[in-house]
């Protein structure tokens, strides 16, 4: 747990790590210290390293990150779990001084924390360090036995079995930084997996004969029918887990076994996300912030599912979020809401679709509008229309690169010297996986082709045989994946009259990616 708003705000401006006017700016999009945090630091005014040191000062002890430098499973169960959970803390390690235990609140019941902990490092001194709450959670994960285990003991012991198993996997999704939850039911049980960066994973096994109830309670508190079991279902509910409140997203269909649920979590932190977060380079962010700051024409973010366009969209709103503006957005569903940001759902059963929200933002006297996909024509057409009638216009759109959605917005029905005066910016992107800093090291390419059975192809005119790259281990840290987290590469293409030209005259992928390269731009 962090201190208070208040208490957080005292210690960062006193000890000159924030201004006055930074921390006013993050408290007034916060509802408690967490989401003060993470406003701070996805503004860029904190890192999360100033902020356990900026702590540790206040303290007066020594500041350890237990993300970068994590402690082995076996020297976590040093200490017994409810001794661990009770007082908040965790061992770290041990040095020429003593034993190091690493704890969210070093001066709050020392003496009983010490009493505690002497039996188990008998003849040895002990010493107290600040330590992140994300930390600390990491490390509990130590102490979890696995997710089917947990599942066991609760249909043993609890009448509320389908809350308290929603619960238990919420808490390890979040845990290990999920994007997805899959319930896949089979014959005799129910799979339970989680896309952690982009991977799916097995979790775990719910016996079948409990799922219903489980299916049961997630259609009520996303706003489902129970009785329905053979259409597909969209929904949505909010989970509140520790300090975080999780907006879920929810998605049923039937399959021959039974219905399958697919639970997307919706972290509040992207909502604060700025361009410089995304991983844009300073050349293509300089390009797309001019591009986002002319008053009228088109940008395009495009890519597969899951590659994070919406969220550079929303970066972008973020940019351009001013009280002279009117932004109006119709979204398919609304992931975030944005404080200043008009935001339409589609509902397509009231006959809401993207096309006539569409036609009705364009009356609504907008600057800015934001339109969450072009699926089709109709969409398309009044997009490029809105663009060119003096309001900037925002959208994503499915295409493998961005050349590749020139040829498919004509073979929509755009016409060409409509989208060659209209388009301004596409910008394709692809999510990657980081590798882990803890576990990571240095190998040359020779050695990566084995290991890894990679063809030489692949890295031949990028790598020579001997250069040095970087893999992950795997270790506590990452789960053993090797990699922790996610990052975004893009390519950017700004219109010009040589582009422009292409489009009009060639307009086909391989035409326009061509030119593209000609006019300095890089691919992914």
């Amino acid at each position: 747990m962090y201190p208070s708003i208040q208490d957080l705000h005292r210690i960062l401006v006193q000890q000159h790590y924030i201004t006055e006017e930074e921390s006013a700016a993050a408290e007034g999009s916060a509802v408690n210290s967490t989401e003060y945090v993470a406003a701070l630091i996805h503004r860029g005014v904190l890192s999360e390293t100033l902020l356990g040191q900026a702590l540790a000062e206040h303290y007066h002890v020594r500041f350890v990150d237990l993300l970068l430098a994590p402690p082995t499973a076996k020297d976590i169960q040093r200490i017994p779990e409810d001794i661990a959970r009770m007082y908040s803390l965790i061992y770290s390690h041990e040095d020429e001084h003593g034993v190091v235990i690493a704890t969210t609140e070093p001066t709050t019941a020392a003496e009983r924390k010490m009493a505690a902990l002497r039996p188990l490092f008998s003849k040895k001194k002990i010493t107290f360090a600040y330590a992140l709450p994300a930390g600390l959670e990491a490390c509990f994960r130590a102490y979890e036995k696995p997710l089917g285990t947990r599942f066991s003991k609760i249909i043993q012991s609890s009448t509320r079995v389908a809350p308290e198993i929603v619960h238990e996997i919420m808490k390890d999704a979040l845990g290990f930084r999920a994007s997805d939850i899959h319930f896949e039911p089979h014959t005799s049980d129910v799979l339970v997996r989680f896309r952690i960066d982009g991977t799916l994973r097995e979790a775990g096994h719910i016996p079948k004969p409990y799922y219903e109830n489980i299916l049961n309670r997630i259609k009520v508190e996303s706003g489902m029918r129970i009785d329905e079991h053979l259409s597909a279902q969209d929904g949505s509910l909010q989970q509140h887990i520790g300090d975080e409140t999780i907006d879920v997203r929810i998605s049923i269909a039937p399959t021959i076994d039974g219905e399958k649920i697919a639970m997307r979590l919706l972290r509040s932190y992207v909502q604060g996300l700025a361009l410089t977060d995304l991983g844009l380079d300073e050349r293509h962010r300089a390009t797309l912030e001019n591009a986002a700051r002319k008053p009228f024409g088109m940008i395009l973010a495009v890519g597969p599912t899951g590659s994070g366009k919406t969220t550079t969209m929303y970066s972008l709103l973020k940019l351009l979020n001013r009280p002279d503006v009117n932004i109006t957005s119709i979204e398919d569903p609304v992931e975030y809401k944005m404080t200043g940001v008009n935001q339409i759902p589609v509902r397509q059963q009231a006959g809401m679709t993207f096309a006539r929200g569409l036609r009705s933002i364009v009356r609504q006297d907008p600057d800015i509008i934001l339109v969450g996909e072009i699926r089709d024509q109709e969409t398309a057409d009044i997009s490029v229309n809105a663009a060119l009638t003096g309001h900037l216009l925002l959208s994503t759109f499915h295409a493998n690169n961005a050349a590749a959605a020139i040829p498919r917005l004509i073979d929509m029905g755009i016409e060409q010297y409509l989208l060659a005066s209209t388009l301004e910016l596409i910008v394709a992107q692809r999510l990657v996986r980081t590798i882990c800093m803890q576990c990571r090291y240095s190998l040359t390419v020779a050695q990566m082709l084995r290991d890894f059975r990679i063809d030489p192809s692949a890295v031949r005119g990028y790598f020579t045989p001997t250069d040095n790259v970087y893999a992950g281990k795997g270790c506590h840290a990452c789960n053993g994946s090797g990699y922790t987290g996610r990052t975004a590469i893009f390519e950017c293409i700004h219109m010009n009259q040589a582009l422009q030209d292409t489009i009009l005259h060639a307009p086909t992928a391989a035409a326009f990616a061509a030119t593209a390269q000609e006019q300095g731009e890089t691919t992914m």
